[in-house]
């Protein structure tokens, strides 16, 4: 009866069963296969638009631009997905841009060390954002999209104090970090942000974030510090959301009080599309990052396709539905056959 239950391996071997962490990376990487392809096929839908459209074939412009106005939604991503990964979400991150966008016009500018330590505090205030958000939820228990709900007119209200309208400008030595007319550098950004990802999925708090969203009553059991956790996750987010705000600042050379609002949707959408579950506890940052470059070529195909602008957020809507719903599909089915 044991052996019959559990198989054999030649004679009298037992075979082992998949656990429940290989179930969990096989469905990890079947949401990055899915997110890849349908990145792969925007990309490929893009370029016969942009050919048949102009009669050419995208150059090194192109490439940079789209790049660079990825940026900051990939770190906006990243950081919501950290918060999603925790059976949380962030409503914040929309505010959280918005101020350190106008700090970042303001402020980043006067030499190499001023424009350093003004980096560092706007990325400080991202984490003190964060902190209360964390501290709310954590401790306060009180539920996330209150909280971030909250505190995103908060940051709101400090972003036009700070700057009552658009203005300000960024240091062109500091753009140009980020800003290549002449080729997609910032791709390094990107690819240095998911290395990032890889090596912190594998520490202690990496794990621990995915014990929390998986089962937090059983994370509590095998001693991991679950609201420790979700405080330090939110402090990241809201660090990653001032990084977003700065890296706004450099692709647009100024600053506006409301410029980071439409990002906090659009990273729940990066997120969801990069196959982050909105249950917790199971996606990866790097697909978040291919859903964030998914939905900025979508703006440049909906252009090219020539959508007149009034209806350009019903089909932006429309592809998310679609999107999402076979990201899931195709990752249950990817799932499966493994």
């Amino acid at each position: 009866m044991l052996e019959g239950a559990i198989g054999t391996r030649g004679r009298g071997a037992p075979t082992p069963r998949v656990g429940p962490r290989r179930s969990q990376v096989v469905a990890q990487n079947a949401s990055l296969v899915v997110a890849g392809t349908l990145l792969v096929a925007m990309l490929v839908l893009y370029i016969v638009l942009y050919m048949g459209s102009l009669r050419a074939f995208p150059g090194t412009f192109e490439a940079a631009s789209i790049t660079d106005h990825a940026v900051p939604l990939s770190l906006a991503a990243v950081g919501q997905s950290l918060v999603i990964l925790t059976r949380g979400i962030d409503l914040s991150v929309g505010g959280m841009m918005d101020l350190s966008n106008s700090l970042a016009a303001l402020k980043l500018q006067g030499g190499f060390a001023t424009e350093a330590l003004w980096t560092v505090i706007i990325l400080l205030v991202g984490a003190a954002g964060g902190l209360l958000n964390g501290l709310l939820v954590a401790y306060g228990r009180i539920q996330p999209i209150l909280v971030t709900l909250g505190t995103l007119s908060i940051f709101q209200g400090l972003a036009l104090w700070v700057l009552p309208s658009p203005g300000g400008h960024v240091a062109g030595g500091y753009t140009g970090l980020f800003l290549n007319p002449n080729a997609p550098t910032a791709l390094i950004w990107v690819v240095l942000l998911a290395l990032a990802w890889v090596a912190f999925r594998r520490t202690r708090l990496g794990v621990q974030i995915f014990a929390v969203g998986n089962d937090e009553q059983a994370a509590r059991a095998n001693s991991v510090p679950v609201a420790r956790t979700k405080v330090i996750v939110y402090v990241l987010a809201g660090m990653l959301a001032a990084g977003a705000g700065i890296a706004l600042a450099t692709t647009t050379t100024g600053g506006d009080a409301t410029g980071g609002d439409v990002f906090t949707l659009s990273s729940i959408a990066a997120a969801v599309i990069g196959g982050v579950s909105l249950f917790g506890g199971r996606g990866s940052a790097v697909g978040a990052i291919f859903g964030a470059f998914v939905l900025t070529l979508l703006v440049d195909v909906l252009f090219f396709a020539n959508i007149d602008p009034l209806f350009q957020p019903f089909y932006q809507g429309l592809f998310l539905v679609v999107a999402v719903g076979a990201s899931t599909l195709l990752g249950r089915v990817l799932v499966r056959r493994r």
